[in-house]
């Protein structure tokens, strides 16, 4: 699946899927495993920006694919998928990162649409992704890795943002039913859980002086989190070092669960 390196984290000839590839974390994670060797697939919505990224990708020196995908849509899904397999060749491991959030709000004003809104992405998204490769690598019978990202929202209660949390409360699940499911196809199903990572879009909210005040003393590394601090676990997660390790969640928060 990953080349015959006896090295644990060569991924050369190993084909990575990342969906919301095109920046924060989901960049941070193509970096990391282009930079081990992997020809790299990335999704996301934006033409421009996927293209600046794919670019950037580029200078690793494997191949890169970059796709506008909206993976709240079926049908769109799969034609990305196909279209992923047709430049690559095959897909050995699919990290299932893109995502969305909701401005925060009182649970009683929440409506139902915008609860609908965050799941169709969040959890129907990481749904039809996760499904459209589990049914590529069962297919191909190589097996392969299959990664989504969580939220410490899952076990740290976030008022006033019950939509996103419920959703990723329900990729965490579903991560660990196909960890058990797949397992028999030599395929392995984990979760990365991310703690204050600080990207475009959340670096206003990180900069702001009260919420650095409240938050950052509870994060022992004393430090907001930069997407290349998940590219590692994304390399091990992608190669044949984590053969082994399946139905499990790597937190990687610089410390804040235990403090």
């Amino acid at each position: 699946m990953t080349g015959t390196s006896s090295n644990l984290f060569d991924l050369t000839g190993h084909v990575a899927l990342v969906t919301g590839g095109n920046g924060g974390i989901g960049l941070g994670l193509a970096h990391g495993l282009a930079g081990a060797g992997a020809d790299v697939a990335i999704w996301g919505t934006s033409q421009e920006k996927t293209d600046r990224a794919v670019e950037e990708l580029a200078a690793h020196g494997t191949r890169v694919a970059g796709l506008v995908c909206d993976i709240a849509d079926e049908d769109a899904v799969t034609a990305a998928f196909d279209a992923t397999v047709e430049r690559l060749g095959h897909v050995d491991s699919c990290f299932a990162n893109a995502g969305t959030g909701s401005a925060p709000t009182k649970f009683v004003d929440l409506d139902l649409r915008e609860w609908r809104r965050v799941a169709g992405v969040n959890l129907d998204g990481t749904f039809l992704t996760l499904r459209a490769a589990a049914r590529h690598m069962v297919e191909r019978g190589q097996g392969g890795s299959l990664v989504a990202t969580t939220s410490l929202t899952v076990v740290e209660g976030a008022p006033r943002a019950e939509a996103y949390a419920a959703s990723k409360a329900g990729v965490a699940g579903m991560v660990r039913s196909l960890a058990v499911e797949l397992a028999r196809h030599g395929i392995r199903v984990n979760a990365l859980m991310p703690g204050w990572i600080e990207t475009d879009l959340n670096r206003a909210m990180l900069s702001d002086e009260k919420t650095a005040a409240a938050l950052l003393p509870r994060v022992p590394a004393r430090r907001w989190g930069a997407p290349s601090d998940l590219a590692a676990a994304a390399v091990y997660l992608a190669g044949p070092g984590s053969a082994y390790h399946t139905g499990d969640t790597l937190t990687i928060d610089g410390g804040y669960r235990l403090f």
